[in-house]
């Protein structure tokens, strides 16, 4: 090895990528480096809850040349995305009690190893992935590298954790509500959830939790962003529908100019009169100045369409559902029932409240859905390019604050300001990135939200990129503990 192991722990995928196709390391030596920071530096974190050691060190051993990451290390969020012959549990007790394992795998994980990703192992998340912190009663809390009393955010937290402290440099997430900008946000890392349907859910749904569900990845580089969306994006075989494909590919995006744009951004949480933590509009201010000195036109803007009560209408009458519906598919699969005392509190009752929902009223909150959707479309259509926000309306909480035992009302309490900018554009189906420009007083990173119009990930990439190199984020890593 022409580079020492430790140097390999900052490099994004790309720059050990490069190190692969110039021959100064070989997959196996970084497949290698890597599991020896999984196992150093996991204890203390438990962001990998499944170590798939030896199929990465297969999978180094004979990596394809042409592929754009050959023997990368990668991590895989333990829901949603499934890999072939490995435990698959979703954070849920009763699927690790009875040892259940996936027997294929889903298209986006194909995509991965197509890629030439090495899989470690697979990272923690909340029960169902129905939470913004990781803290499942399954497999216990992941710890924030940033402060370990705080929480990384959920539901993709142990691949948050995971990527911020070095163990890898991307992992994969999903984000139904958040998933993805929560965890990069309270992490310090770079997360983009992609245009609805930018990449494939098959071959096990066409959709999943109705139009909310986007997976990718959380890295720490704008580029790896944009390099790994080209390596998965497009269409599967029976899709029900795709995005638009891009003109060129997302990678030749970054470094490119991203002209003048309109901007304008909003720190008041969704209706409410109150703004967002103060660290939080700290963070969108210093941004919005930052914008202006690099040429863009920038204004706060009220965006009333944020505030539209079909927004909340939609959640109400769907999220319960989705939770019923996956505790039925579950009870199908392992042959029996699942009952109310092995589901987490949280999941219990919304598994209650979801059998609740009659079918009409279901359907009339997708109907709200698309209201909302249409409402927000406006704005972008009206002439404005880029909306910016804080990308959380709270720094990340403490562990516990909002865990499975929590009080209920206390954390409705607390996930309300936390997700107040993440659901809308879940619904909406619109791109939208977080990322690490600011930190707290107390060294807690504070992320910043920048949503595009429909399909327009291009837009995304170009401005990310400018405010990576304006503002460098690079050589900023958690102490050491």
């Amino acid at each position: 090895m022409a580079i020492h192991p430790d140097e390999l722990r900052w490099l994004d995928a790309t720059a050990q990528a490069d190190l692969v196709r110039t021959g100064e390391v070989t997959p196996a030596e970084l497949v290698d480096a890597a599991v020896a920071r999984v196992e150093a530096l996991n204890p203390a974190l438990n962001a990998v809850v499944t170590p798939l050691f030896d199929g990465a060190r297969a999978a180094a051993a004979a990596p394809d040349p042409d592929a754009p990451f050959p023997g990368v290390p990668f991590l895989l969020k333990d829901c949603v995305a499934q890999s072939a012959g490995d435990p698959y549990h979703c954070g849920m007790r009763v699927l690790r009690d009875a040892g259940w394992t996936s027997d294929h795998d889903t298209e986006i994980v194909r995509r991965f190893r197509a890629a030439g990703f090495a899989i470690l192992g697979k990272t923690n998340l909340p029960e169902l992935a129905t939470s913004a912190t990781t803290e499942p009663l399954a497999y216990g809390p992941t710890r924030n590298p940033w402060n370990p009393d705080h929480s990384p955010g959920g539901s993709s937290g142990g691949s948050g954790a995971a990527v911020a402290v070095g163990m890898v440099a991307v992992a994969h997430g999903n984000d139904m509500g958040g998933s993805i900008r929560i965890p990069a946000s309270a992490c310090g890392l770079v997360g983009l959830k992609p245009t609805r349907a930018r990449s494939s859910l098959g071959p096990d749904f066409g959709e999943y939790w109705a139009l909310t569900t986007h997976e990718h990845v959380l890295t720490r580089s704008v580029r790896d962003c944009a390099a790994v969306l080209d390596a998965v994006a497009g269409a599967a075989p029976g899709d029900p529908y795709s995005a638009a494909p891009p003109g060129r590919p997302f990678a030749a995006e970054v470094g490119a100019a991203p002209g003048r744009l309109r901007i304008g951004f909003r720190t008041r949480l969704r209706r409410r009169d109150d703004d967002a933590h103060p660290e939080c509009v700290a963070a969108v201010h210093a941004t919005a100045r930052l914008l202006e000195e690099l040429g863009h036109d920038v204004e706060e803007v009220g965006m009333p369409a944020l505030d539209d009560p079909a927004h909340d209408d939609a959640i109400a009458g769907t999220f319960a559902v989705f939770v019923a519906r996956d505790l039925d598919r579950w009870s199908a699969r392992l042959g029996r029932e699942i009952s109310p005392d092995e589901l987490e509190p949280w999941n219990r009752g919304m598994a209650e409240a979801g059998r609740r929902v009659s079918a009409a009223t279901y359907l009339a909150a997708l109907e709200r859905a698309n209201d909302f959707s249409r409402g927000m479309a406006d704005w972008w259509a009206g002439g404005f390019d880029v909306l910016v926000t804080p990308q959380l309306g709270t720094l990340p909480p403490r562990l516990g604050v909002i865990g499975p035992d929590a009080d209920p009302a206390t954390a409705g309490a607390v996930l309300g300001p936390l997700t107040s900018f993440t659901m809308p554009f879940n619904l909406t189906g619109q791109p939208a990135v977080s990322l690490p420009l600011h930190w707290s007083a107390d060294g807690l990173p504070v992320g910043v939200q920048f949503v595009a119009a429909y399909g327009r990930e291009d837009v995304l990439f170009r401005l990310a990129a400018q405010l990576e190199s304006a503002r460098p984020w690079a050589d900023r890593h958690p102490p050491d503990r």
